[in-house]
């Protein structure tokens, strides 16, 4: 029946509505109710505009990410770990025609020549899919949902991602006006991290965010959004993440923020935050804090920046690390944040300052420096 009304509709140029579809399934010779008639709409303008069958998944406020791996295989994260959904695509041939519909949609090519895209869709959602033969068997799709406000740190802690009291150590960091990353693994929760504590700046403060794909939705007055643009079918006109953070700071930012630091860009966020631009913060991949500088070290050789000048920048830049990692259970988490320090070679490490405990953080070798940083700028805890 769905295949007879979308072949009749593309007969007649008409759009999915109630009265167009009803029209569509009279011409076939049937007579539906009302309810039966906008179940057909509901699901025509999911295949056509939507997800298709993934349209309850990402509209489930819980849902955090969509996976696709064979067209009965469609995993979702609820916070908890990948758990089986009921949806099912009846061949591979569906799925793939579902991912490139929303490539298409995201203004990107995907197709036998370029066989994987990572874009943004119109509705906020970040897309990556992967095409057969690269992808053996069927299309790999990935949706993560981006939801459209922040959680608030008492959300986070009610859902312990913070412990208790833990807001308290945030706030102070912000107040000061440190200068830090947030670190973690991929899912880990920085992003969701990184909007909580921008809604806990002033509102008289100025926030400039540079992201690869806008994902960051502070709860904040003042925010300033720039987002990386992809080469055209031409291959020009790209805008990478350090034109964005050039641009940035001829913009009088209060805080810079870039979403996520991968790459050349980090030579210039550690500039800026070394020329009067305090506060700033971004997040990076890493498997723990104290792996932070060497990762920094191997992006920022990237831009031929050296060690120890990397190390030198880093020093000046940088305060502190928060640190998330997710357990088995699919629990987010804040392990850890740790200070910065210079050894005897002029090298930065990384010194835990708090860790995670069920009834606060717990005070590490770190914690005095911490607080010190703290109370120099006018925070307190």
């Amino acid at each position: 029946m769905l295949d007879a009304v979308r072949l009749r509709l593309a007969e007649t140029d008409s759009e999915p509505t109630p009265a167009h579809v009803a029209a569509a399934l009279r011409a076939q010779g049937r007579l539906l109710g009302d309810s039966t008639i906008l179940r057909v709409v509901e699901a025509l303008r999911s295949e056509m505009v939507g997800a298709g069958p993934l349209e309850p998944l990402l509209a489930d406020p819980d849902v955090t990410d969509v996976l696709v791996t064979r067209p009965d295989q469609v995993w979702v994260d609820r916070g908890k770990g990948l758990e089986r959904a009921e949806v099912k695509f009846p061949d591979t041939s569906s799925v793939r025609k579902l991912a490139q519909r929303l490539a298409t949609s995201a203004g990107r090519r995907l197709d036998d020549a370029r066989p994987w895209v990572d874009a943004r869709l119109p509705s906020g959602a970040r897309l990556h899919a992967v095409l057969p033969p690269v992808a053996v068997g069927s299309t790999c799709l990935s949706l993560r949902v981006v939801r459209p406000r922040a959680f608030g740190l008492a959300e986070l802690m009610a859902v312990g991602t913070l412990p208790a009291g833990g807001d308290r150590l945030l706030r102070a960091m912000l107040d000061a006006r440190l200068s830090f990353l947030v670190s973690g693994g991929t899912g880990a929760g920085k992003t969701t991290l990184l909007s909580s504590l921008l809604g806990l700046v002033g509102g008289g403060e100025r926030i400039i965010v540079a992201e690869e794909s806008g994902e960051l939705r502070p709860d904040h007055p003042h925010v300033v959004r720039l987002e990386c643009r992809p080469e055209n079918q031409e291959g020009v006109g790209r805008v990478d993440l350090r034109d964005l953070v050039r641009q940035a700071l001829r913009m009088r930012p209060d805080r810079l923020v870039v979403g996520e630091v991968r790459g050349a860009e980090v030579t210039d966020l550690l500039l800026a935050l070394n020329t009067g631009h305090e506060g700033g913060a971004g997040t990076v991949h890493a498997n723990a804090a104290a792996d932070v500088p060497a990762r920094l070290e191997a992006l920022a050789a990237t831009a031929g920046l050296d060690r120890a000048a990397l190390h030198s920048q880093l020093a000046a830049a940088l305060d502190a690390v928060v640190h998330l990692v997710r357990d088995r259970t699919g629990r987010r988490r804040i392990a850890d944040i740790h200070v910065l320090e210079r050894d005897r070679a002029g090298l930065v490490t990384t010194l835990p300052a708090a860790s995670w405990s069920q009834h606060g953080f717990a005070e590490e070798a770190g914690h005095a420096r911490l607080e010190r940083l703290c109370a120099r700028a006018g925070g307190a805890w």
